[in-house]
């Protein structure tokens, strides 16, 4: 390795500068992009908000899904480089478009939140179908719209927990699920988000464990009335169930 010259610790590759001219990870340390929390040069996400570390990284996505994937992932690292704002534009156009439509629908008005929000739909729409391509389309889509996005919610980082699992990349599911904890301690959706990487990673342990907090903070954060726990209360009494289960 030549002076000057470091390891990515995203990718492994040599290189030297701010970037990592194979995969475009952030060589040198610096503060997260969304919240200003320091960042450790080997860390993949921020500690105080869950977002990937670093500027201009891609979604991070798994090795077993590369082969699915590879072309989508190639061509968001020229959109990331040249267009980011208009990748999730153009994605939920082709989304929305019927099959015979000459011209997409115009989202030109679209919110980065909005954004965000129709491409979560779409793929865990596809997810509930079983439909993995469209999942293997869609998501990395998803997370680059939450990426985009000007502020940083506990229901957000809960859906790009979902995005990220169903890519494979399970440790940045179970970082944002720290970081609504961190955040809002007792939140409902971040006990969700760590009961779900316990299974995801097999461990009863851990499950157990996001179960009793889950049950320790239910009452007093369903009186706060949280706009989120409305929406997802369907999921929360499903959650509520399981936990009463393992009692």
């Amino acid at each position: 390795m030549t002076s000057g010259s470091r390891t990515c610790p995203s990718c492994g590759a040599a290189g030297s500068g701010r970037f990592c001219s194979a995969c475009g990870a952030a060589l040198a340390p610096g503060a997260c992009q969304h919240c200003g929390t320091p960042l450790a040069p080997s860390a993949r996400f921020c500690a105080g908000c869950g977002a990937p570390a670093g500027s201009g990284r891609r979604p991070a996505v798994s090795r077993a899904w590369a082969a699915a994937i590879g072309a989508v992932v190639a061509a968001l690292a020229g959109v990331a480089l040249l267009a980011r704002t208009e990748a999730p534009a153009r994605a939920i156009a082709a989304a929305d478009a019927p099959a015979a439509a000459v011209t997409p629908p115009d989202i030109s008005q679209m919110t980065p939140r909005e954004r965000f929000d129709r491409l979560y739909d779409r793929s865990m729409r596809a997810a509930e179908g079983g439909d993995t391509a469209t999942v293997a389309r869609f998501a990395p889509m998803a997370l680059l719209a939450y990426q985009q996005l000007d502020t940083i919610d506990a229901d957000a980082r809960y859906h790009a927990a979902l995005l990220r699992l169903h890519t494979g990349d399970v440790p940045g599911a179970a970082a944002l699920g720290d970081s609504i904890l961190a955040a809002d301690p007792g939140h409902l959706l971040g006990y969700v988000v760590r009961a779900t990487v316990g299974r995801w990673r097999k461990d009863s342990a851990a499950v157990r464990t996001a179960y009793a907090g889950f049950s320790r903070h239910y009452d007093a954060e369903m009186r706060a009335a949280r706009p989120e726990y409305t929406a997802h209360r369907t999921m929360l009494d499903e959650m509520r169930q399981r936990a009463a289960s393992e009692r």
